[in-house]
């Protein structure tokens, strides 16, 4: 990844004809163009990066003029902020719906739900924020349509949802993140349900007499989880790494606008830095979903055992 985007940023245009003005002369250039270490060939600025990058330098942003690592890590806690919003709608909107459509798949509400997902799968994500600024906060001025809002820090961290108005700053970009992954959920776990009840551990556990509800969120749903995690682990990460476009749209001061700017200036450390935080991020995040396995599933357990 880092040699595809020191190739690609290379090759599409040079940072130094956007952060030098058009007015400079040509000693200007060459001075800016020494200081950013742009004079060398690009396999030797490609190996002192990586050189950097061992301990833990990804080189200084051109345009910020401080360490790349640094900024984006500025920028981390809203965006995962964010993230987590958007994913607990998913859990807390998608599930129910798809467990009850899958449970009474002939109902008017559960048809009327597996309706709404298709919108969901297929409204894109800037037309659905504008949409939402334009009702919510254009027209009934119940929310407002930009920016972070009120902070309070919680570990030396500033987080929105500690405020009300923080907490009002985040509905609409949480609510245009989760549409598509509430409507994956839903689907998910409807389809799930629906291959689950005709197995034969149900039945015996209905001719036991357990109660429905148990039957349901025991037998059922937990067997049903691990495709579940798995989907909701990576969205995970596909909605830090990819929430460009709600955070460009409502102006949220995120990783996702920083890597807009940021490709937009040419600026290769800080794009570098970025993609390599979010390989490292979807790593980690198919580790832990792993390790849930264990805990979902025994038989897991016991083959890792065996």
């Amino acid at each position: 990844m880092t040699v595809i985007v020191f190739i690609g940023v290379n090759v599409i245009g040079n940072p130094v004809e956007i952060l030098v003005p058009p007015d400079a002369d040509q000693a200007e250039r060459l001075r800016v163009i020494a200081q950013l270490g742009l004079d060398k060939p690009l396999w030797v600025q490609y190996l002192s990066f990586l050189s950097g990058a061992l301990h833990g330098d990804f080189g200084k942003s051109f345009v910020f003029s401080e360490p790349a690592l640094q900024v984006i890590l500025q920028r981390m806690p809203a965006t995962l902020e964010l993230a987590v919003c958007a994913l607990l709608l998913a859990i807390v909107i998608g599930i129910p719906l798809g467990l009850y459509a899958g449970l009474k798949p002939d109902s008017i509400f559960a048809k009327a739900a597996m309706a709404g997902s298709i919108l969901g799968f297929s409204l894109p994500s800037f037309w659905v924020g504008l949409l939402f600024i334009m009702v919510f906060a254009v027209q009934l001025g119940w929310l407002p349509s930009s920016g972070r809002g009120e902070t309070r820090a919680l570990l030396g961290i500033q987080w929105s949802f500690l405020t009300m108005d923080g907490l009002a700053h985040l509905v609409l970009p949480a609510f245009n993140l989760a549409l598509f992954k509430v409507s994956l959920v839903m689907r998910l776990v409807r389809a799930g349900v629906r291959e689950v009840l005709p197995q034969e551990y149900i039945k015996f556990a209905r001719a036991k007499g357990l109660t429905e509800r148990r039957v349901v969120f025991v037998h059922v749903l937990k067997n049903i989880m691990i495709p579940i995690v798995t989907v909701i682990g990576l969205e995970f990460g596909s909605t830090i790494a990819f929430s460009v476009v709600t955070e460009s749209i409502f102006a949220w001061p995120g990783m996702g606008k920083l890597i807009i700017d940021s490709i937009n200036m040419l600026d290769r450390p800080m794009i570098v830095a970025y993609l390599i935080l979010i390989v490292f991020l979807f790593v980690t995040i198919n580790l832990v979903v792993d390790l849930l396995y264990t805990v979902l599933d025994p038989r897991v357990r016991l083959e890792s055992e065996g």
